[in-house]
This record gives structure tokens, C-alpha cells and sequence, in this order.
């Protein structure tokens, strides 16, 4: 079975992850950085954002890709890759090391977070259904 949609999300969510990626790259090279982030506030940061792109999004991609292996209906399938898509694009606006409550921070770790507990339940009610 093809995985388009997961594709698709895939695809976008590795868009994000390389300009993320693009963006630490960029701050070293600017900051004469190699390893760590020497303290640099805005490094600090960048380095956040793309952690934690990369700390949450490999799973819910994989979650994903059972849920629309195992014939969830096209439109669930969708839905959770635009939480997931949504979610990650609004995130890293909220990375601030000076609070942890701000809007884009709380939208973007809750709706991935209820994107990974939707696509679980998903998929443990795929392998327990009759």
C-alpha cells in the first residue's frame, strides 16, 4: 500500500525541518559556533526549535504512516497530518527562554501532542477491532 499521505506530510514536515536546520546553521556560521551554543541567546533558541522539531515529529510520522497503512479513512489520515502540520509550523515562534506560556509554544506542543495520543488510539483500535 502507498503512503501519499504521509508522503505529502512528510514531505512538508522535512520543508520545515531543513529551513529549522537552515537557520542554526546559519547563526553558527554568523557567531563563529561550532559545537553548543556558547551562551548566544538567539542560538539558544534556534537550536530549541529544531530539537524540537526533531524530538517529536519522527514518531508522529510514524504513527501516521500505520494509521493510513492499517485503512484508516482518508479524511482521519488528513486530519492528523494538518494538526501535525499546523502544530509544528507555529511552534518554534513560541520557543522564548524567558516563558514557557506563550500561545504559538501552547498550540504547538498541544496539538502535536494531541495528534501523537489521537494516531496511538488510532492505531491500537486498528490492531484490537474486530
Amino acid at each position: 500500500m502507498a503512503l501519499t499521505i504521509t508522503g505529502l506530510y512528510a514531505g512538508l514536515l522535512g520543508i520545515i525541518m531543513v529551513v529549522l536546520l537552515g537557520n542554526v546553521g546559519r547563526l553558527r556560521s554568523q557567531k563563529g559556533v561550532s559545537l553548543g551554543d556558547n551562551g548566544d541567546r538567539d542560538l539558544v533558541i534556534a537550536n530549541r526549535q529544531h530539537m524540537n522539531f526533531v524530538e517529536c515529529v519522527p514518531l508522529a510520522l510514524i504513527l501516521l504512516a500505520v494509521v493510513e497503512a492499517n485503512g484508516a479513512p482518508r479524511g482521519w489520515v488528513h486530519t492528523l497530518g494538518i494538526v501535525l502540520l499546523v502544530s509544528r509550523l507555529v511552534h518554534p515562534f513560541g520557543i522564548n527562554p524567558a516563558t514557557m506560556n506563550t500561545v504559538c509554544r501552547i498550540a504547538g506542543s498541544g496539538g502535536t501532542i494531541l495528534m501523537v495520543i489521537a494516531a496511538a488510539l488510532t492505531a491500537l483500535w486498528q490492531f484490537v477491532r474486530p
